[in-house]
């Protein structure tokens, strides 16, 4: 039994022309006796593609398909309808071999025209100082620089440049072969001029016909503050040079922060964490913080305990790309002091006495605190 032309194609019955057309190209790929392993297999699977798409493709022959299914199309379809339907053999050449319907000379266009050269990537690292204010740094690497001699031709100044004998100048060998399927054109790049199309007699004496030289390439980069680990700076044409007058490629640097040994960052806020005195918890007061731009003034509360976080608003990073800034978290850590003089293990003692030892109103046991210190 006649397999159903839409289950062959693997489209619904509503399926538009685009749709039919996308899924026979991807089953073609597949089962494209060239391509497949098993050649049998692949060369009756690409007869029954080619048989439903010759149908469905056809407005008048789907509509009678519809209505009278096997039976409308007489016996069965053309064993290459898929070629012949003035759209299959194109179509396949064209996907298999890259063939444009705009012939040689559009190949020759691509190989022989104006090539850009690649870009190239450098990875700088820097500290988090450095990512906080902006800064400079002079860097130095080696390319491919278009040579200045011959300005990428690769051909002596005032010599010719010829087409290639051997292709006439399309950069692309063609070759014909007969195979159960009917006649197949491959298409490959010249072996003598190795695709370019062109042949150079007289090679650049300094660049030797490559068109570009390996030189050393110093430069400064502004790195602009506010950057952030993998943050990539794009410095045009100061990649690979071009080929035959082509664009220089571009350089990408890629950031990375050091770790800092003081500082987190998460985002556009900085993170720190600062130990205080005993005394400084408990009584409060005026203390320095460090920060990316120096040293600030923070204000503890009375009875600060141990991992509080006070938030430092627009003390942080600088945004990249605009004027807003984010904050700094201080975090205090209370250190317990591990040796004691002999006056200071005196008043501990008196605070014990008074009940400074005991877990009781946290106001009154501050209000101890300080009259033991005021009383000193």
């Amino acid at each position: 039994m006649p397999t159903d032309y839409y289950e062959t194609l693997g489209v619904a019955r509503d399926a538009t022309e685009a749709d039919i057309k996308r899924a026979y190209r991807g089953l073609a790929r597949v089962h494209h006796p060239d391509v497949a392993a098993d050649k049998v297999t692949a060369e009756n699977k690409f007869k029954e593609i080619n048989e439903a798409y010759e149908v469905l493709s056809d407005p008048q022959k789907r509509s009678n398909y519809d209505r009278f299914g096997h039976a409308a199309q007489g016996g069965g379809a053309s064993d290459f309808g898929g070629f012949s339907s003035g759209e299959g053999f194109g179509d396949i050449f064209d996907m298999f071999f890259g063939a444009a319907r705009g012939g040689a000379g559009a190949q020759q266009q691509r190989r022989n025209g104006p090539a850009r050269g690649s870009d190239l990537r450098y990875d700088l690292e820097i500290t988090l100082a450095d990512a906080f204010s902006g800064t400079q740094r002079e860097i130095s690497f080696n390319h491919l620089a278009s040579c200045a001699t011959c300005k990428g031709s690769g051909a002596e100044p005032g010599t010719l440049i010829s087409a290639c004998d051997r292709c006439g100048g399309t950069g692309a060998q063609r070759q014909v072969r007969q195979t159960p399927l009917g006649q197949f054109v491959t298409q490959t790049a010249c072996t003598k001029c190795g695709g370019d199309g062109q042949m150079i007699p007289t090679p650049c004496h300094t660049c030797s016909g490559r068109g570009r030289t390996e030189a050393e390439k110093t430069m400064t980069v502004k790195i602009p503050a506010g950057v952030d680990d993998g943050s990539r700076i794009r410095i045009t044409g100061s990649g690979e040079g071009g080929m035959r007058g082509g664009k220089d490629g571009d350089l990408y640097i890629y950031l990375s922060v050091a770790r800092d040994a003081r500082f987190r960052r998460d985002g556009m806020d900085i993170y720190v964490d600062v130990p205080i005195a005993f005394t400084q918890a408990a009584l409060g007061g005026e203390i320095n913080v460090p920060s990316l731009e120096g040293e600030l003034p923070l204000t503890l509360q009375s009875g600060t305990q141990t991992g509080s976080t006070y938030r430092l608003r627009g003390r942080g990073m600088p945004s990249v790309r605009g004027q807003q800034r984010g904050d700094e978290l201080v975090t205090v850590h209370v250190l317990v002091p591990q040796k004691l003089s002999r006056r200071e293990k005196e008043l501990l003692e008196e605070l014990a006495s008074l009940g400074g030892s005991r877990i009781e109103d946290e106001k009154s046991f501050f209000d101890r605190v300080k009259d033991a210190f005021k009383a000193e």
